[in-house]
């Protein structure tokens, strides 16, 4: 199994669930099967109970979970059908983790967010990335949508995972895609590569490093090779 990790930087809402859905369409056009996950670092179990004015509408999957829209772009785009576990959220782990305490697995152990969340996180991952979601074999690729922008509290449990789940499956199967924000202030007219350059520092700080780095631009891009 290959896992690609979709993360983004500067500013939310920069178009990572597109990206993500992208990558899929592409690696599909080329025979290898796909599956995808979504995570979500809010407190809330799911995204049933949110104004549609915060967070847009709700996608409503076929095992009735109700998620982020992204998802909804994933089963479009990769013509699969996901399920309520393919969307992992802060507060299913911290349930999922706080019921294992309640139960006595940790035979009394101190619970903590390293290694008792993280290791849920990763489970979590490799449990779901087994499932078929097309109704025949089990996928290929898992492409992971990292909610957020780098450099969020809230994000950073998800992160530390991350960093421990690439030696657990092993760098040649796991790849992260940074997707990061090139502004051009109108007062000069020239792109400025200052804020991914420092969006990528603070993730490789965080200790992930981008294979590839994708760039939001509302105009053609300069040539990176002068940068």
């Amino acid at each position: 199994m290959k896992y690609v990790l979709v993360t983004g930087g500067v500013i939310s809402g920069i178009g990572k669930g597109i990206i993500a859905s992208s990558l899929g369409t592409i690696l599909k056009s080329h025979g290898i099967r796909v599956t995808s996950i979504k995570i979500d670092p809010y407190i809330n179990i799911d995204a049933g109970t949110f104004s549609p004015y915060e967070h847009g509408e709700v996608f409503v999957l076929d095992d009735g979970g109700e998620v982020d829209l992204d998802l909804g772009n994933y089963e479009r785009f990769l013509d699969v059908t996901l399920t309520r576990d393919n969307n992992i959220t802060t507060g299913k782990i911290y349930q999922q983790v706080i019921n294992k305490e309640r139960r006595g697995d940790f035979l009394g152990k101190t619970v903590q967010v390293v290694p008792h969340i993280t290791n849920a996180i990763q489970d979590w991952v490799t449990k779901v990335a087994e499932k078929p979601v097309d109704g025949q074999e089990k996928a290929d690729v898992c492409i992971i949508e990292l909610g957020g922008t780098i450099g969020d509290i809230e994000g950073m449990p998800f992160i530390e995972a991350f960093r421990q789940f690439q030696f657990r499956v092993k760098k040649e199967n796991f790849c992260c895609v940074h997707v990061s924000l090139v502004p051009q202030p109108k007062t000069t007219g020239e792109q400025k590569s200052k804020p991914t350059q420092s969006s990528v520092r603070e993730l490789q700080g965080l200790g992930l490093s981008p294979d590839i780095v994708s760039e939001k631009e509302s105009y053609w891009l300069f040539d990176c090779r002068n940068c």
